[in-house]
């Protein structure tokens, strides 16, 4: 606690009277007395005592320093002021790097802008152009565009088409890549057309869409090699399913198709008999391996194909002895029994039989009507059914097939063309 400080009582003048004090120095008596840096900041010397009046050459309201000048208040606004400025620079460095990137950006967006709108427009005129039922899918290369599109010249166009039209089937995709393109009118807005340089792609006429698309007879395709096809499936003949398998081998027609050319047909009853169609030698119905062990086995379908002198001829048995087989169980056994008998059977053709015999025929586990269906079954009929074959659209002109492979997927071929004119070309 600060100890009372003791206030003087006025002095009298030499003339008896009290002299007058200001009451303005008796309060500063009483007040603490300043630090020395609040004296440096108030323009006082440091080594000057605290409390001195008036006379001693420096009065509190005079705020005069050592060097003699009168003192003022710091100006903070404008020291602010200088330490902004030094870091001025950097934020307009800053801004302009932010302001090129936005603009760089800005151009790069446009472009793409531009190239979709261009897309759009070309997907829409090769649609009318190659009368298509699904728009292609039309993809620019090369950056920047807007230099392209004032050269009137594009560098590379990859185009995919699904599901084009092929005669009885369509192509599940068409895939190609165009380079070297003179453009026609003016992009994006006045697209005329074009003038491909060269072009390379490939075609695909897939399984799926076979089996979709020729399912009217249940038939199945898949890869059987390099250049050929397989078909299995079921066919109806005379109201009842038969089995259908037969061969496809794949050729280029000419510079523009594939065709196909079927062999190994059959049609098999199952568990019976197969039937191969045509009239070469091994056209016919014919048992089946396990058909004509069961048939050497039992009796009475061997009596009843030796009764016919036909049959018996083919198995290689004289008329007395298969006259003898009829009632003989010993001669019967001894003809279905040699190592000669099945294979013989396997070779006999009974479609004759069948449709004259009947009744052998349902003997033998056949159907008479299907049998007879089944002989008249021609073989264009059933090979229209595995028809692979098509052509490229007449509007794909200069456009050419080159190689053709199978693969798990379907039937491939390479395209190829040079030359090639879209739409207005003048």
């Amino acid at each position: 606690m600060r100890s009372p400080t003791r206030i003087s009582s006025p002095q009298p003048s030499h003339d008896g009277a009290p002299a007058y004090r200001n009451p303005y120095e008796e309060l500063a008596e009483l007040a603490d007395p300043s630090p020395e840096d609040d004296d440096a900041d108030l323009g006082g010397r440091k080594d000057q005592p605290s409390g001195v009046g008036a006379d001693s050459g420096s009065s509190t309201d005079s705020g005069s320093g050592d060097d003699g000048e009168p003192w003022s208040p710091p100006n903070h606004r404008r020291s602010s002021r200088r330490r902004r400025g030094r870091f001025t620079a950097v934020p307009r460095t800053a801004k302009a790097l932010i302001g090129l990137v936005v603009l760089g950006l800005l151009l790069v967006l446009g472009d793409r802008w531009v190239v979709m709108y261009a897309e759009r427009k070309a997907e829409q005129q090769l649609q009318k152009k190659l009368d298509l039922a699904t728009a292609p899918n039309v993809t620019i290369h090369g950056f920047p565009f807007l230099t392209q599109v004032l050269g009137k010249k594009l560098e590379q166009v990859d185009i995919a088409v699904p599901d084009v039209a092929a005669d009885r089937v369509s192509l599940a995709e068409v895939r190609a890549q165009a380079q070297d393109i003179r453009i026609v009118g003016d992009l994006p807005s006045s697209f005329k057309g074009a003038v491909v340089g060269r072009m390379k792609g490939d075609v695909l006429l897939s399984f799926e869409d076979l089996n979709r698309e020729l399912g009217a007879s249940q038939v199945r395709f898949r890869a059987l090699g390099p250049s050929s096809v397989r078909a299995d499936g079921k066919l109806p003949v005379a109201g009842k399913e038969v089995s259908l398998h037969a061969k496809a081998h794949i050729r280029r027609q000419g510079d523009r198709g594939i065709s196909t050319s079927v062999s190994d047909m059959r049609l098999d009853i199952p568990e019976i008999a197969t039937y191969r169609p045509g009239p070469g030698a091994d056209a016919g119905l014919f048992l089946h391996k396990k058909a004509a062990e069961q048939i050497s086995e039992d009796s009475g379908k061997a009596q009843a194909l030796l009764s016919i002198p036909a049959v018996a001829e083919k198995l290689g048995v004289q008329p007395p002895q298969a006259d003898r087989a009829q009632s003989d169980g010993r001669e019967l056994d001894r003809i279905t029994g040699s190592p000669r008998f099945v294979p013989a059977l396997l070779g006999v053709n009974l479609v004759q039989a069948a449709n004259d015999h009947p009744q052998l025929a349902r003997k033998l586990g056949i159907d008479p009507t299907v049998a007879a269906a089944l002989a008249k079954l021609k073989v264009p009929e059933l090979t229209d059914k595995l028809e692979l074959s098509f052509q490229l659209p007449k509007k794909a002109k200069g456009i050419r097939l080159a190689n053709i492979d199978v693969s798990p997927e379907g039937i491939r071929a390479d395209l190829t063309g040079t030359g090639l004119n879209f739409g207005k070309t003048r």
